[in-house]
């Protein structure tokens, strides 16, 4: 889907401004109607080598009440269209932790801030998806833009898996020279 074309939730239609990028489940689209901003998210079938989906749409809408339950920052949920697997999401403008780190402006009051929600999704019995394209920095606060979050393993948690792409390590730079 292209800028300048329409994505529709349950019946309400809204502008695609651009691709704001694709994840495991979805493809995330910047719109826009009566000049306000959203993310229409258009959940996608694609094969994912390193991850089994159920029901995807009822997923993100199970997961975003564990969030909201847990005290994590996310974009609001302000509509679900089931039939056509879509998502309208607050849209929390600011610069992704993936960019601020590619571009050399990560600063440490953000790593202070994941380790906050780390330890909410912990005392919740969960783990949220660390990588960080997933976090969008606004006005000094962090926000988690995804819903995807899973049961609580060690393994996942950030110190032993996100931390590894929170700054310019040898995986966020295979990640960027694989993404060009």
């Amino acid at each position: 889907m292209e800028g300048g074309e329409k994505i529709s939730v349950n019946g309400t239609e809204f502008d695609v401004v651009r691709l704001l990028g694709k994840g495991k489940g979805g493809y995330s689209y910047l719109s826009e109607r009566g000049g306000n901003l959203f993310v229409v998210k258009q959940i996608h079938h694609e094969p994912c080598a390193y991850y089994t989906f159920g029901n995807k749409i009822e997923s993100e809408r199970r997961d975003y009440g564990r969030l909201i339950g847990a005290g994590i920052p996310v974009p609001k949920m302000l509509d679900i269209d089931v039939q056509n697997e879509r998502i309208l999401k607050e849209y929390i403008e600011g610069k992704t932790i993936f960019e601020l780190v590619k571009d050399d402006r990560m600063e440490g009051c953000y790593i202070d801030l994941v380790r906050k929600m780390a330890e909410k999704s912990r005392n919740a019995g969960m783990n949220i998806d660390y990588f960080p394209t997933n976090f969008v920095v606004r006005e000094n606060e962090l926000f988690y833009i995804d819903y995807e979050c899973n049961d609580y393993m060690d393994e996942r948690n950030f110190e032993n898996r996100g931390i590894k792409c929170w700054s310019k390590t040898d995986e966020f730079m295979e990640y960027v020279s694989e993404h060009k």
